[in-house]
């Protein structure tokens, strides 16, 4: 606006609705439209406080809604998407939910005026209102439909969310603008600059319906925040010079923390599962073979069934049988019958002979049917034949409690006509990041600020593994911001893993969030290693029972570390892996490497040599905590002893012990 009417600075934030950006916010281009035109172009005295998307269901939708307005207090939240006529469309019933008062004013002004744009205006389903004091405006989900509603609404924002904050003030200052310059003016203005930048949308439709146009559900794991309370934390983090010089948990090895996490790591329940969605589990029961396999006697060769006491010599051929058929006639003396592999064997033969050790006598119908061969070896009782059950017998166990279902695995249950199977539960992970410095990754760096790369590592590590994960976001350092995403995750999650938060900075209140707010155990603050050291482990009482809390470090590089060695082996155990620590393996080392104070987890990558009987280990680098890059093609982790008056370095040669994390 070039003429602002109040110079209130807004609290912003966009919600975008659409299952098929959950993943990927590069596509999200009508959030990532909003943002640039307050940002960029300063449509509005405000700024982007917070930026999500979160799929098409109406609870997720009413939970971020709710925290925005009851938690962060935003002063005016833009929803985008999910505003059509489509079954998943569900957003202006999620927003209603929850409004204290409608807004139908600022519903008309877009609608009216998107209607001078397109006649299929009339389809919208916009919805606006408040709740508290802030403003909630749905939008549609087009990039150019989305940018022309916000325009439209933008002569009344302001001065609403001035109505809403009881900002007398401004308020005032309002009617003196408007009673001086009339508000038809404002409007004008507002219509104008729609215009001046609709060319830059040519041949985009103005989207109500159906407007999605990213496209919709993705394999999203939905986050509906049933029953989630905005606690206030109990917390007091203001008293920041009160705050513990020392850490007040005792540092213990990583053996011992290993043992402590596998000791409160239980085997989650079992459940029924679709042979073909099966891959990767691990079975809770044996699994047996209803059937025998082969269920009759079959050919092991290509050639002729006969009767073994013939001996050799001349047979006439009496048919054939093939792999999928039932032979029509029996075998007497004197006769035999084609026969194909795998084909069942016709009544009375009890050898097979193979073509090769056969010689034609006679063909007739110009050698479309054989009439007479000729046996060259003498033959044997049982040759060539696959008994029944020779192979599996019935009521056989196949598959074992505790297996790995792998692809072979999945051919035999297909064998053996099993489609479904007991396994063991996955354990579901939330994961989340910490810290007021962090920006999503596609957002533009500004000042202070990073991108966090935590929650993208280990929500592609853990899902590598196949463990379902759920997106936890990024929490505030508050104690009431901590509180609201554990809480979510409590609801959702057998497992929460967060970064950051678990140091001795006047930040990291994660601890005392833990133990003051949910009142969990707290069984290790810090181990004795490198990197990691500041790792904590926890177990919550929660809605779904006895949650385990793995708090990581904010760097890279220890958080991955930290992962490997602690919670893998976890949710392996978890998942009923009866074998559930990481694969250890001797290796060479490449070069010196001066060791630490501390036990140390050295990124490093195998390489292969002909004629060694070990491979060696290339360093990569810099082992810096925060350095990212360390971790890049790593497959190994170097398991390097503590440095002692003794012993200074691990020398060029020498074999170390190695944790194996990637594909070798």
């Amino acid at each position: 606006m070039s003429d602002k009417l109040t110079t209130s600075v807004l609290s912003i934030g966009i919600l975008t609705v659409s299952d098929s950006c959950s993943e990927n916010r590069a596509e999200d281009r009508s959030g990532t439209n909003l943002c640039r035109l307050i940002r960029e172009e300063n449509l509005i005295n405000g700024s982007v406080a917070v930026r999500e998307i979160v799929p098409d269901d109406a609870d997720t939708i009413k939970n971020k809604l709710m925290d925005w307005s009851d938690v962060k207090k935003l002063n005016l939240i833009l929803t985008t998407g999910g505003t059509g006529f489509s079954q998943r469309d569900v957003t202006p019933e999620a927003t209603k939910a929850i409004l204290e008062k409608e807004a139908i004013g600022i519903t008309i002004a877009m609608i009216t005026q998107s209607l001078q744009v397109t006649k299929l205006a009339m389809l919208s389903r916009l919805v606006c209102g408040s709740r508290g004091q802030s403003l909630i405006i749905n939008l549609p989900g087009s990039v150019k439909g989305s940018e022309e509603c916000f325009r439209f609404a933008l002569p009344g924002i302001t001065h609403a969310v001035d109505l809403l904050k009881d900002n007398s003030s401004q308020i005032q200052q309002t009617h003196t603008h408007l009673q001086s310059k009339g508000v038809h003016q404002d409007t004008k203005q507002m219509k104008s600059g729609h215009h001046k930048n609709e060319h830059r949308y040519h041949g985009e439709n103005h989207h109500h319906h159906g407007d999605n146009p990213q496209g919709h559900h993705g394999h999203e794991h939905h986050h509906h925040h049933h029953g989630l309370h905005h606690e206030q934390s109990e917390v007091d983090a203001t008293r920041v010079a009160h705050r513990p010089r020392e850490s007040p948990y005792p540092i213990i090895t990583v053996e011992e923390a290993v043992s402590t996490v596998i000791k409160h790591t239980t085997v989650l329940g079992t459940e029924e599962v679709f042979y073909k969605k099966s891959l990767g589990r691990y079975l809770a029961e044996d699994v047996t073979a209803k059937d025998p396999l082969p269920p009759f006697p079959a050919s092991i060769k290509d050639g002729y069934a006969v009767v073994a006491s013939d001996g050799e010599g001349n047979r006439l051929v009496t048919g054939d049988s093939t792999a999928g058929t039932v032979p029509a006639d029996s075998i007497k003396p004197g006769y035999s019958m084609r026969i194909n592999t795998g084909a069942p064997l016709p009544p009375g033969a009890d050898a097979v002979v193979q073509v090769e050790d056969t010689v034609l006598v006679r063909d007739a119908d110009d050698g479309r049917t054989e009439v007479e061969i000729k046996i060259m070896s003498l033959p044997k009782v049982g040759q060539d034949i696959r008994a029944v059950g020779s192979d599996i017998k019935a009521g056989q166990v196949v598959l074992s409690k505790g297996q790995c279902l792998g692809p072979s695995e999945l051919g035999i249950l297909a064998t053996v006509g099993v489609t479904h199977v007991t396994c063991y539960k996955l354990p579901i992970v939330g994961v989340m990041s910490t810290g007021n410095e962090l920006l999503e990754p596609d957002e533009p760096l500004r000042e202070g600020k990073i991108r966090d790369s935590n929650k993208t590592t280990l929500m592609t590590q853990l899902e590598e593994y196949g463990y379902p994960v759920v997106d936890l976001k990024v929490a505030k350092d508050t104690p009431t911001s901590l509180l609201t995403v554990l809480k979510i995750g409590l609801e959702k999650t057998d497992v929460i893993i967060s970064t950051g938060g678990v140091s001795m900075g006047e930040k990291d209140l994660l601890k005392s969030v833990l133990q003051t707010d949910l009142k969990a155990d707290i069984h290790f603050g810090r181990v004795f290693m490198k990197p990691g050291k500041p790792t904590t482990f926890a177990t919550v009482n929660g809605p779904r029972g006895k949650t385990l809390f793995f708090g990581l470090p904010g760097n890279p590089v220890s958080a991955v570390v930290t992962c490997n060695l602690y919670v893998i082996p976890t949710l392996r155990k978890m998942s009923g892996c009866p074998y559930y620590q990481r694969t250890l393996m001797n290796v060479k080392i490449e070069k010196d490497i001066q060791l630490d104070p501390r036990p140390e987890y050295h990124r490093a990558v195998l390489q292969w040599t002909d004629g060694d009987h070990l491979p060696t280990a290339l360093s990569t680098g810099n082992q810096i905590s925060s350095r990212l890059l360390s971790m890049s093609s790593s497959n190994v982790l170097l398991m390097l002893p503590p440095k002692s008056a003794q012993r200074q370095m691990v020398t060029k040669g020498e074999i170390v012990k190695a944790m194996v994390i990637g594909q070798l």
